[in-house]
């Protein structure tokens, strides 16, 4: 039994170490030469990344923060090999991970304790323990996204629907624990968001667009000198 719990718990370290890799922070400094902190809204995560360096910047960060969260329940699948584990404690260990990898990623040991909000590694985490939800999620923050074009708004919305998705999921709307999970994370993604909530307020929230037009910038010096070269 000793052992279970020495598992257990390195399995929760391992969980927050994962979420501390600060992957935007890295990516930034070694191929852009900038801190991604220093930059846009200051945050470590992948809509900042966007914001600031570009949607190729971008999609890795966000590939690595939603694998870490992924990774980190994942590997706590390893304890139902364990007699001393049920599933209930199981499920009960990966809301753990789930928590240490948020808190991993937002208060980063890797990076000085100043990281991202954790929505990226909070998808993978989650994701790690039931699908369908994060699915049905992540549909709700993509349609809120192309309504309002504020990211922080759709993760917003999308989080506080994830308890009432879980309600609806026979699968894990028995797991009290989980169902109390799923009210925990809306309440911290809104925490999180706090800031993100004041400049909405203000109207001063930055807009990102999933899709936009590429605007041309003609020179009328070029279009002119490309026209004489072509009379001649």
């Amino acid at each position: 039994m000793v052992l279970t719990y020495y598992c257990a718990i390195t399995m929760i370290i391992i969980a927050y170490l994962l979420g501390s890799i600060p992957s935007a922070v890295w990516i930034g400094k070694k191929y852009y030469g900038v801190d991604i902190r220093e930059h846009g809204s200051h945050n470590a995560g992948t809509t900042n990344m966007l914001r600031v360096l570009g949607k190729r910047a971008a999609l890795p960060v966000f590939a690595l923060d939603f694998l870490k969260g992924f990774v980190a329940v994942t590997l706590i699948e390893l304890l139902k090999y364990d007699e001393h584990v049920n599933d209930v404690w199981l499920i009960n260990l990966k809301i753990i991970a789930v928590f240490a990898a948020v808190i991993g990623h937002i208060f980063p040991i890797f990076a000085g304790f100043r990281g991202g909000k954790g929505v990226a590694t909070l998808v993978g985490a989650i994701t790690g323990i039931y699908p369908p939800v994060v699915l049905l999620s992540f549909g709700i923050w993509f349609v809120v996204l192309l309504i309002s074009h504020y990211v922080s708004l759709a993760s917003m919305v999308a989080g506080c629907c994830f308890p009432i998705l879980t309600l609806l999921f026979p699968k894990v709307n028995e797991s009290i624990p989980f169902v109390l999970f799923s009210f925990v994370i809306a309440a911290l993604l809104l925490f999180t968001h706090r800031k993100n909530i004041q400049r909405l307020r203000a109207g001063t929230e930055s807009k990102t667009y999933v899709w936009r037009p590429r605007k041309v910038r003609i020179d009328p010096d070029k279009t002119d000198t490309q026209s004489h070269d072509q009379a001649n």
